[in-house]
């Protein structure tokens, strides 16, 4: 089979399709996410560094989270690229409709633009303005918010104070996961569905306990909500907690990243349980392995988000007493890559690879990398709760040295390096965050 090219471009997914156009100037145009004039004039948007005097705390913890570097993040930077080289400036807006809800609906983002060029505020990303600037939710996905043109930031606190600095309202669709669905649910231009966090909650554990999305990713604290305002309960954290991408702003304290990178690291490690469960087997036999893996997380799938990237899968191993690998899955090339079909040593070659992310098939049948030339979106994601078995196949020789050590494990990371060295990315492999969710271990004595 001929290899594709291995090249990603970062996308997102919805209930419906969005109302897109497309003209020779302006590229494509959706009234709400990628008007044809500016719905917002980018001198009226503050600023994140105007907030910091009066929001210290809030401004802090934001400038380490990935709303803060969702235009600075020189993945996705790169993988915009590629959309840019594929459509020669057309779709230049997609993928940036909600990274830069500023940048795009004043049009500072505009076809053929270059990260370089854009504008400071453009620059923030998902800033202050872009959540508590927000009028209504107008759809659940592409961006789908309207902006409010009185200049007020709003919150959940019912009848919140006037203050000098800025008109202040109530807005309560700012705790649902409606409000997080608007843009983390994106649906592709052909109206495929590539992002669904949202559709996930919808019929998840947390839902029917009416848990949301921010009591995971925005934890309760207690403390100031504005310099000099009297400590309370009910704060949410602004770090926006989950697995974080290589290239992130850092928080601007060792002490703030330390805290960052300990909220991440126990978000992960409650997020799945797996078990080993071998049967017997005599030598010259085939000894069967049992490993049961459960997603833990009651909000979302497993992984969730950008799946056809991000990869999570099963890595099981049997070696015997004299360290002979009688057995291996899940393990990687000496490019650091599965050894699945994007591996450039070895593909193809783990027959029983378990991914538990997602991939494009192309109208031909074909896996293909890129959204805009996918028919088809097949996902193996571990549901809310959903626990699986899988059998695994152990030869075992004639002459094995018992006991055989079983060791597995579920491992999730950010980006594959294959897509790094693509994207001439190669100074952040050390940087991709590579976390093991789940381990077991055991010794069969034949």
């Amino acid at each position: 089979m001929r290899r594709l090219l291995p090249v990603v471009l970062l996308a997102a997914c919805a209930t419906a399709e969005p109302t897109t156009t497309t003209t020779a100037a302006l590229g494509i145009v959706d009234p709400l996410s990628m008007p044809a004039k500016p719905t917002v004039a980018l001198d009226d948007v503050p600023s994140a560094e105007t907030c910091k005097d009066c929001h210290p705390n809030q401004f802090a913890e934001w400038t380490g989270s990935r709303h803060a570097q969702s235009m600075t993040d020189p993945v996705f930077q790169g993988l915009v690229g590629v959309r840019q080289g594929a459509f020669h400036g057309v779709q230049d807006k997609f993928c940036v409709q909600c990274h830069t809800i500023a940048g795009v609906r004043s049009q500072d983002v505009s076809p053929g633009f270059k990260f370089a060029d854009l504008k400071p505020k453009s620059m923030e990303g998902v800033t202050c303005w872009s959540c508590h600037g927000v009028q209504q939710i107008a759809r659940l996905h592409n961006a789908g918010l309207t902006m409010a043109k009185d200049g007020a930031m709003r919150g959940n606190l019912p009848q919140p104070q006037t203050t000098n600095a800025h008109g202040t309202a109530e807005a309560p669709f700012l705790k649902t996961p409606e409000f997080c669905g608007a843009c983390h649910e994106v649906v592709e231009l052909s109206g495929l569905p590539l992002e669904r966090p949202y559709s996930e909650w919808l019929t998840s554990p947390a839902a029917a306990k009416g848990q949301t999305c921010a009591d995971c990713h925005m934890p309760f604290y207690t403390g100031s909500a504005a310099e000099g305002a009297e400590p309370r309960v009910g704060l949410r954290s602004h770090r926006f907690v989950g697995l974080d991408p290589p290239g992130a702003r850092e928080a601007p304290s060792a002490e703030l990243r330390a805290v960052y990178a300990a909220q991440r690291d126990a978000l992960l490690a409650s997020a799945a349980d797996l078990t080993i469960a071998p049967g017997t087997a005599q030598p010259g036999e085939r000894l069967v392995v049992a490993v049961t893996v459960q997603n833990k997380i009651a909000g979302h799938s497993l992984p969730t988000g950008s799946t056809f990237i991000r990869q999570c899968w099963l890595e099981m191993r049997a070696v015997d007493a004299n360290g002979k690998v009688l057995y291996e899955t899940g393990t990687l090339d000496a490019n650091g890559d599965l050894r699945d079909r994007w591996s450039a040593l070895a593909p193809y070659a783990d027959a029983d690879l378990v991914s538990f992310s997602s991939g494009f098939i192309d109208p031909v049948g074909q896996p293909t990398l890129f959204p805009w030339l996918a028919a088809e979106h097949h996902r193996n994601q571990l549901r809310p709760g959903e626990q699986r078995t899988y059998s695994l196949f152990v030869p075992v020789p004639k002459d094995v040295a018992a006991p055989i050590q079983l060791t597995a494990r579920l491992r999730l990371r950010t980006y594959p390096p294959f897509l790094l060295k693509v994207l001439g990315l190669d100074a952040l492999l050390p940087d991709v965050i590579l976390a093991d969710l789940a381990t077991d271990a055991t010794a069969v004595n034949l």
